[in-house]
């Protein structure tokens, strides 16, 4: 490995910890967040009282997901990582086989 490689690569570890420093960051915001006062919804023709997954929309585009049986459970994503996950779900990636 030459010497401008050694600089290409820590310039690259810089830039990947960077990104998850804020990655982090955000996540640590999201999570400081009230939700008290979220509206939870679930997916259209769901009964509240059946079991169902409900979701809160959040600032930024991010969002709030629980168990309408366990409504203290709350996990919270970012836009990103709803978008991936969304994107996902519609390809099939989570489809139980």
């Amino acid at each position: 490995m030459t010497e401008a490689d050694t600089s290409t690569t820590g310039a690259e570890g810089a830039a990947a910890a960077a990104a998850a420093a804020e990655k982090q960051r955000q996540k640590d915001e999201l999570y400081a967040l009230d939700i008290s006062d979220a509206v939870w919804e679930g997916a259209p023709g769901t009964n509240p009282d059946e079991e169902r997954v409900e979701i809160a929309k959040l600032p930024e585009g991010a969002v709030a997901m629980r168990s309408s049986l366990d409504k203290d459970t709350v996990l919270r994503y970012t836009k990103a990582e709803w978008d991936a996950f969304v994107l996902g779900a519609r390809a099939g990636e989570f489809d139980l086989r």
